[in-house]
Formats: C-alpha cells, structure tokens, sequence
C-alpha cells in the first residue's frame, strides 16, 4: 500500500482541485464518490490519481485496494471530508481519476471487430439531464452496444451526477462527446450504419425492423426532440406503440425498451 497523508487544512490545493473537479471545472479528470463507484473503479481498470478517505471509514480491504493503486492517497476529518464531497450522507471515499479515453477511435475499433454485443451506436442528442444520460448510459452498457455518442450542447456525460446515475457504466462504455449532429451522421454514412431514429409520428414499430443491420439509434432531447430537418436526414424512423392518451415516455425508459430489443433479436 502506498502512503497515506493526512490533510488539516481546508485550503489545501488537493482539496481546491477536487471541488474544482466535483464542480465540473476539471482538465481530463473526473469526481468519483461513494463505496459502489469505488469498486466499479477498481474493476474497470481506469487510472486513479488521487484517493480521499474519511478517518472514520471502515472498509480496510477496499482501502487498502485504493491506496495500492491511487498514486496518492489523503486521510480527512469529516468536516474537511464534507467540504469536497458532492452527495448529502457521503460515504467516506473519492477518488480522482482521468477521464477514460475511448471516444470515437475505439466504438469504430468495437463494431470492426465485433466487440461488442450489438452492432449498434446510440447517439443522444442534446439530453440535458445528467441523471437521465448516466441512466441511459447503464442501460446501454446493458444491452452491449458498442459505444454511445452524446452531442455538444449535452449535460456533460463525465460529470459527478452523470456517473453515479451510470453506476460504473461511465468507466465502461466507450463513449465520442461534444460532437455536431450533423458531423455524427456524416460518419454513420462513412461507416455504413443505418441511422434511425425515435419519432412519435413515425409508422413502423420499433419491434418490426431490424436490429441484426448496424445502426446508428438517435434520440433527441426529452423537451424538443429532433427537428424536421433533422429527422428528414435519418434512413428510419421508429416508434414505440403506446396507449391511446399517452404522449411520450420517458426517454431512458424509451431507450431501454428499444436497445433490448435489438438486443432480443441480435441473441
């Protein structure tokens, strides 16, 4: 187990930087919080810079886990504990780690090779909620896509909310951020997937296309959705049948219902 040292002070630059990263103000890092994040950390092999632990945590093997692989790790008060923590009741433990760097590079290296259980990419468009895109990210993760693709104007998908909604899913699944529209159609084409997209006005079920072609699935934003024109640009538009009365689903939920289909079919 590395060294551990004890921090006093509140203005210490360690603890500077960590709220500074909790509050999304980070250059490549991210927030990491509570027991399950820190064990997902562990299994998923992403680099820890920085451990900080309550004095009163009780986890010795899950400790000593961290501190073997943080290349630094700091002991705190509860109070200091308590003034980078991002969550009401913490549970003792943060880390610093660098942001997984998968992006574009390796979703295309996953559906070359077949490394993933479908051969489908979900692109999110403008989702806003950083609860909702950590929630579908898990799912995702769920249904094996090969990676998921989140457009500029998104909640950032690496924030400190958006990874403990993902429960570990976030260190996983690879995922190409802050990207156009139109740029991530331009590369569906070049990568022959067939961009379709959710359209409450569309004709076919999403149940009776199919899922076994590689597909780019676009979801737009819960407020807004997608644009005429941007609809008009996609190879398909699906639809999931719902009750009559009944608007819209909420838009994990939605995405849970399709991508396990897909995943239904491609199994």
């Amino acid at each position: 187990m590395n060294e551990i040292e004890k921090i006093t002070s509140r203005d210490n630059q360690r603890l500077v930087n960590a709220r500074k990263i909790r509050d999304g103000r980070g250059d490549g890092q991210i927030f990491v919080e509570g027991k399950r994040l820190a064990v997902e950390a562990l299994r998923s092999g992403i680099e820890i810079e920085e451990c900080f632990f309550k004095s009163e945590f009780d986890d010795e093997d899950l400790l000593y886990s961290l501190a073997d692989r943080a290349k630094n790790t700091f002991e705190l008060s509860a109070k200091l504990f308590d003034s980078i923590a991002d969550t009401k009741n913490p549970q003792g433990i943060i880390l610093i780690a660098k942001c997984p760097s998968n992006g574009r590079e390796k979703i295309e290296e996953r559906l070359r090779v077949g490394d993933s259980t479908l051969p489908l990419v979900l692109f999110l468009k403008e989702i806003n909620n950083p609860a909702n895109l950590g929630a579908i990210l898990r799912t995702a993760e769920a249904a094996g896509v090969a990676g998921v693709v989140v457009s500029t104007g998104s909640a950032d998908v690496y924030s400190a909310k958006a990874i403990r909604a993902a429960m570990g899913a976030s260190f996983r699944v690879p995922v190409w951020d802050d990207v156009t529209y139109d740029a991530v159609l331009r590369w569906a084409k070049a990568a022959n997937l067939t961009a379709t997209a959710a359209d409450i006005g569309a004709k076919a079920a999403y149940s009776a296309i199919d899922w076994t072609v590689p597909r780019l699935l676009i979801f737009g934003s819960e407020a807004h959705g997608l644009s005429v024109e941007e609809l008009a640009s996609v190879d398909q538009k699906i639809i999931i049948p719902m009750a009559d009365g009944v608007e819209s689903l909420n838009l994990a939920v939605s995405a849970g219902i399709i991508l396990f289909e897909a995943r239904r079919q491609v199994s």
